[in-house]
């Protein structure tokens, strides 16, 4: 238990008021499927979540600013007065608070999923047009800005950029773009380099002293499609660093996908696990173990 006001609790992120406009975000082993959250945690899953945004924040700084204020606990705890967070080390960051936009920020270098669905019926991606005959998971000519509603219940909703651009207004969705386009092709490439296709990544972005900034998770196998590069081919689904073994479990059982949810074989567990770890490791080409939290 952790001794601050606390906030909300999300799929799989904990939140409490830190103070001074700062917030304490606590990523836990919990996973979700078709909007239920499951029973069973998934080890390792809130550090890799973890590891991973504040690498890749890290990396990004040179094309936003961002949220973070540390992610070493011992220097939270310092902060905090002692408060104690050794039951959460390396999953916990210390964050600004921001005015978060009322849009998810989306890039698709890839047409998949959703964006595949729409594709196949009106030849556009978010109501943007795109080059005719592509396959599934083709890759896109160039990365497209492709935003949704952030829904308190239910599903996010796609929507258009022009939809976008009267919720939030021009200036911002602009610096918006630039901001997801960019951290988009970077991170693309790099994970390229080390044998990992991003097809699609979702960024949060939020203001804080008049500034657009990165915030909340960011490139994780939660907030993104990461595929094998090695295993990818053209006109098919390529499997995905993420909660694939989950999802397939559940697709192969009698389950209507209503709480209260079914209980998860070990081995599946064990199979998700790893696939997060594995997506760490191979981008950042460091050990989980070896990473300073």
């Amino acid at each position: 238990m952790i001794d601050l006001p606390f906030i909300s609790k999300g799929k799989v992120r904990d939140i409490y008021d830190a103070g001074d406009g700062r917030l304490l975000m606590v990523t836990s082993n919990r996973i979700s499927a078709f909007d239920v959250v499951l029973d069973e945690p998934i080890k390792d899953k809130g550090k890799v979540l973890t590891a991973m945004t504040v690498k890749w924040l890290e990396l990004l700084k040179s094309i936003a600013s961002n949220h973070m204020i540390s992610h070493n606990m011992s220097e939270i705890e310092n902060v905090l007065d002692g408060i104690s967070l050794r039951s959460y080390k390396g999953q916990v960051m210390l964050v600004k608070k921001a005015e978060m936009l009322p849009i998810e920020c989306i890039v698709r270098g890839y047409v998949s999923g959703s964006a595949w669905k729409e594709y196949q019926k009106e030849g556009t991606i978010h109501a943007q047009k795109v080059r005719s005959n592509m396959l599934e998971s083709e890759k896109l000519d160039e990365p497209i800005f492709t935003p949704s509603t952030k829904a308190d219940n239910g599903h996010d909703e796609n929507i258009s950029v022009n939809e976008a651009r009267n919720l939030v207004g021009n200036e911002i969705l602009d610096k918006a773009i630039k901001i997801c386009l960019d951290s988009y092709t970077l991170a693309e490439e790099l994970a390229r380099s080390r044998g990992i296709i991003v097809a699609d990544t979702k960024f949060e972005l939020g203001i804080v002293n008049g500034e657009l900034i990165i915030c909340d998770e960011v490139l994780t196998p939660d907030s993104s499609r990461f595929w094998d590069l090695a295993l990818y081919k053209v006109g098919t689904t390529p499997p995905s660093f993420d909660k694939q073994p989950v999802r397939d479990y559940l697709e192969s059982i009698d389950w209507n996908k209503m709480p209260p949810p079914p209980k998860l074989p070990q081995e599946v567990v064990e199979a998700t696990s790893q696939r997060y770890v594995e997506a760490f490791e191979r981008i950042f080409q460091q050990s989980l173990e070896e990473w300073e939290c």
